[in-house]
């Protein structure tokens, strides 16, 4: 080839020596790097393959590791802050704290829920260095609405808090008061939800149940919480004049602790009782009279307090922010020295107090036919099985008569000792008519107590167990024939064997009072239920009226020198002439016109502290249940006086009916209690003559002619 050819290869020069070319100078030089370091590519993928992505992947560990970064800071700030607090210097301990007080942080207004649950974390693994200088920490998280949160940090803060109580046990008042507070209507921890970041809106009822959760929660984890627990629901209840919706919020939540934590079951219940009552004996007028007052919003439009959204309710209670409510104070007069609004004559007030008593009433009513409604049979244990720190351990139908021995306590300590109460004892008269032994007990409780005089049971108690005697048997349909017949014979017995000491001159004392409420008693009985007081005639006595032997005493009695046909409440008296007379059982309008011009009995003296005359004229503990929504559950088991009244029979005297129409017919019935009275308009009255002898027993009422001046005393369980 030619030497000096273009193609030759001796055609070809170096390169000229020098600074590089602009092309060259400015090209980019590829940079070492740490990803040669990295794990190696997969040998199934050629490292120049086009399908590799140039850019990098976060992998689930470097997330891990990140998270695991952060809660080691955490951690560490957290050590940090408590040695540091210990030292004396508490900067970094109060930005800690300010992390849990969104309302009064200035570093951070919103602190996020995926963060407090990070600070949750570190905070646990220093729980048990916690000290008293540590303790603003600790309430600060207690504070924390931590119910309004998401579902992920209220699961943490559950545990957190075990964990807590498990550590550092000094704190479980501290959290238990809290969660007492959050069982009301108007709950503090609930106004600063809109606080945090991470709140959601959210009903009451997912409040209360997270609030349940927690507290079931410590409830496995401490074995004594009931103790602590109690007293700290007995200070937390709504005041009496808290609106309707405060109590039915929290009585839902104390009966729904029952179920979980049975050694609560007789405080909580006994709690409600004594509540109720304080409510109860402030609707002292027939209920008719506010039949002309405009019915409230809660009675028109019925709604559920526990399906309102948190921070959406009206304020409900601005008016009772400036309501004492020391609990302490158990007189249901300590408010009525306030002025004329807060007299029992206040219509809108009493109407109130009605709607209140009859929704608390509903729950408890509801609350126990739950139980009855999920048990197919009713057995009784036996009396060492009946203690309620055991009731978890027992049958679901042992419960049920745990549940109403409970009751018989309650009643026995409380109920038979408020003279003025209306409505709070047909609990009791409800849940005795669930089975025969319940009412058989209940009636050998009360005879016990009126009758044989138990140590404990004053004058008072004695006659009114008698009253209540006389007016049970005489209301519930669940006694029937055999139960009516051994109540009257007892009675009967007690008044031969009181008669006998009288004419023997070996009474003891000249106070009568139980002998007078007890023939009360055999005379509304005789009233209601002298169908069931009759032998079956033999085959030469048809036709004929056949008595129990024991009545035979009632004619003993009416004669006696003890006159009770002047004592006892004229009302009873003239029906129970109107009934012995139509049935032929015995005659007393003779002793009644006599009773007229006759002066009241020496016998009749009332010795101080026990009950006087003007007491049986007024106390019928089970007269007609008048409240409308838990009346429902009285309907079924109630014996009107319609159903067993006998009409006015045509052969009947002139003078007689005269005799009765002038007998006080409603006189002492028209009395509200206090002194306060309600008049009795000419055309009621009329109506009462006209009525028969259904016109008073279907009206009858406890309200008392004068003011009672023995102090009934209420205690709280």
């Amino acid at each position: 080839m030619d030497p000096h050819s273009r193609h030759s290869q001796f055609n070809q020069r170096a390169p000229k020596t020098g600074p590089f070319s602009p092309s060259v100078r400015f090209e980019p030089t590829q940079k070492a790097t740490l990803d040669k370091y990295t794990k190696a590519s997969s040998p199934s993928m050629p490292s120049d393959s086009p399908l590799l992505t140039p850019r990098p992947i976060a992998t689930n560990s470097r997330v891990k590791q990140d998270e695991q970064f952060k809660k080691d800071m955490f951690l560490a700030y957290v050590n940090k802050a408590i040695r540091e607090k210990l030292n004396g210097h508490s900067k970094d301990f109060d930005d800690l704290v300010d992390q849990f007080s969104p309302n009064k942080s200035t570093l951070a207004p919103t602190v996020p829920s995926i963060q407090l649950r990070i600070w949750l974390s570190a905070l646990s693994h220093v729980l048990s260095r916690l000290e008293r200088r540590h303790a603003p920490l600790v309430e600060a998280i207690v504070r924390l609405p931590w119910s309004a949160m998401d579902a992920v940090f209220v699961k943490s803060y559950i545990v957190f808090i075990g964990m807590l109580i498990s550590a550092r046990p000094e704190y479980l008042s501290l959290i238990l008061n809290r969660i007492a507070m959050g069982f009301t209507y108007q709950s503090g921890i609930l106004a600063v939800t809109s606080n945090l970041e991470g709140s959601t809106p959210v009903t009451r009822r997912v409040i209360y149940d997270r609030q349940h959760a927690l507290l079931e929660h410590l409830f496995n984890l401490v074995p004594t919480l009931p103790s602590s627990l109690a007293p700290l629901l007995v200070r937390n209840f709504p005041h009496k004049r808290q609106p309707q919706a405060a109590h039915v919020a929290y009585i839902r939540n104390l009966l729904r602790v029952t179920e979980y934590c049975g050694e609560l079951s007789e405080r909580v219940l006994g709690l409600i009782v004594d509540r109720a009552l304080m409510v109860d004996v402030e609707i002292q007028v027939e209920l008719e009279e506010l039949e002309d007052t405009e019915p409230t919003d809660s009675e028109l439009f019925e709604f559920d307090p526990f399906d309102t959204i948190v921070g959406q309710e009206g304020d409900s209670s601005s008016d009772e922010d400036d309501v004492d409510d020391d609990l302490s104070d158990l007189s249901s007069d300590a408010s009525s020295d306030n002025g004329a609004e807060d007299a029992p004559t206040d219509t809108r007030h009493i109407h109130d107090m009605v709607s209140k008593l009859d929704a608390i009433l509903r729950l408890v009513f509801d609350h126990f036919n739950n139980l009855h409604s999920s048990i197919p049979t009713v057995l009784l244990p036996s009396s060492e099985s009946l203690h309620p720190s055991t009731t978890h351990e027992h049958e679901p139908h042992t419960l049920l008569a745990i549940q109403f021995h409970t009751l018989l306590a309650i009643f026995d300590r409380t109920i038979l000792r408020t003279f003025k109460s209306r409505y709070t004892q047909f609990l009791l008269f409800w849940y005795a008519s669930l089975h025969p032994e319940f009412s058989d007990l209940f009636l050998g409780l009360l005879v016990d107590k009126a009758l044989f005089g138990s140590a404990s049971a004053s004058g008072v108690e004695r006659a009114a167990a008698s009253s209540y005697i006389g007016s049970f048997v005489s209301r519930a349909q669940f006694i029937d024939r055999e139960g009516a017949r051994r109540a009257v014979k007892v009675l009967c017995a007690f008044l031969g064997a009181h008669l006998d000491a009288v004419e023997a001159g070996n009474a003891s004392t000249n106070n009568h009072s139980v002998f007078y409420a007890v023939v009360q008693s055999v005379f509304l009985i005789f009233c209601f239920r002298w169908r069931d007081l009759q032998e079956e005639p033999g085959e030469q006595e048809v036709g004929q009226k056949i008595w129990i032997s024991e009545l035979g005493v009632v004619q003993r009695v009416i004669t006696s020198d003890l006159n009770p046909l002047k004592v006892c409440s004229q009302n009873v008296v003239h029906q129970f002439a109107r009934i012995a007379q139509a049935t032929d059982f015995t005659y007393c309008f003779s002793i009644l016109e006599a009773n007229k011009r006759a002066p009241y009995p020496v016998f009749a003296g009332v010795a101080p502290g026990s009950a006087g005359p003007e007491d049986l004229h007024t106390f019928f503990p089970f007269d007609p249940y008048k409240l409308p929504r838990s009346g429902e559950y009285i309907q079924g088991v109630y014996r009107e006086w319609a159903a067993v009244a006998i009409g006015d029979d045509e052969d009947e005297d002139e003078d007689e009916d005269d005799l009765i129409e002038e007998g006080p017919i409603a006189d002492d019935w028209e009395h509200a209690r206090g002194g306060s009275s309600i008049p009795i308009t000419a055309s009621k009255r009329g109506e009462s003559d006209d009525d028969g002898l259904g016109a008073s027993f279907g009206g009858m009422s406890i309200s008392p002619a004068r003011t009672r001046t023995v102090a009934m005393a209420i205690s709280v369980s």
